[in-house]
């Protein structure tokens, strides 16, 4: 069990400003395993950081918790338009994560967003929620545990069946993002280089998930995909930060040279981006146990 003053004390180190920012997303991280209400207040109280990408990871581990006590703070969130367009399309994703039937008003209201981003993840965030509603399971296959923002493509489908579906702009994006989903759970070779040309769409949204769901795969074979759009500074910077991501998780010397050379991008949220990933780099290349270490830290062990 972990107890209050422990919640407490590492819901001080995130909410510590001071902090070195990789230790604040690992204390995220932390309480995000921890879960309950003591760990969501501690997260929530983050939300008037001055880091885009700090509070972007406040509302995805909030959806990932799955806690419906996190929907008020994420409905504000949203609701928020000083808040950056990253931040609120993450509290966004993060409703239709916890799926309830309630948010389904706040997110028809924000499917008209005058940011495009925003309105693209209302509109899948609503169709998630319908879906579930429908009552059928998600029984998807999923080997890492997340809750994403749509269920994989029902039924059993080719990687060239899928990337039909997955390419073609004329289909919704919440059917696009389940052959997404449908061709990462498969982990070929053939349906990662399927997804990567998912990098190239209209929809900075899309690529943006579409870098996510690369740096889950940990396939060495998109680095050069990831990378091209990393380095390409007309990018939208959602994008970069997801591809700065996903390469801090595949891990590899070739990644951590890249990354050093974008770690002092002119794009905060770029710049930060590459920071955390080079930590992830660090620890995955380590004998650590865990990534989310606030407990051991606190305890004053590795």
């Amino acid at each position: 069990m972990v107890s209050q003053e422990q919640i407490k004390a590492i819901g001080g180190v995130l909410n510590n400003k001071e902090r070195p920012l990789k230790e604040r997303f690992r204390a995220l991280f932390t309480l995000k395993n921890i879960g309950g209400g003591a760990a969501i207040e501690a997260i929530s109280k983050a939300f008037d950081d001055d880091s885009a990408l700090l509070k972007h990871e406040l509302a995805y581990c909030l959806g990932q918790m799955q806690d419906t006590q996190a929907v008020e703070i994420l409905s504000k969130v949203l609701q928020d338009t000083t808040q950056e367009p990253m931040v609120r399309h993450e509290a966004a994703e993060a409703l239709g994560a916890i799926g309830q039937p309630e948010v389904l008003p706040i997110l028809e209201k924000y499917k008209e967003d005058s940011v495009i981003e925003v309105a693209e993840t209302c509109a899948i965030a609503l169709d998630r929620v319908r879906w579930l509603q429908t009552g059928q399971q998600v029984d998807d296959n999923n080997p890492y545990a997340s809750v994403d923002p749509s269920p994989p493509t029902a039924g059993t489908k080719s990687v060239e069946e899928l990337k039909a579906i997955y390419l073609d702009a004329k289909h919704s994006l919440f059917d696009r993002y389940r052959a997404m989903f449908s061709l990462r759970n498969l982990r070929t070779e053939p349906s990662v280089l399927a997804l990567a040309e998912g990098l190239k769409d209209k929809s900075a949204l899309f690529r943006h998930e579409v870098a996510f769901v690369l740096g889950q795969l940990q396939e060495p074979c998109s680095i050069p995909y990831l990378q091209e759009n990393l380095e390409d500074r007309l990018e939208n910077e959602m994008v970069r930060h997801e591809c700065a991501e996903a390469l801090g998780a595949i891990a590899t010397e070739e990644c951590i040279q890249i990354l050093n050379c974008y770690a002092n991008d002119e794009k905060r949220v770029v710049k930060e981006s590459c920071v955390i990933a080079l930590d992830m780099c660090e620890y995955e290349n380590s004998p650590e146990f865990q990534y989310a270490d606030g407990l051991t830290k606190l305890d004053g062990t590795k």
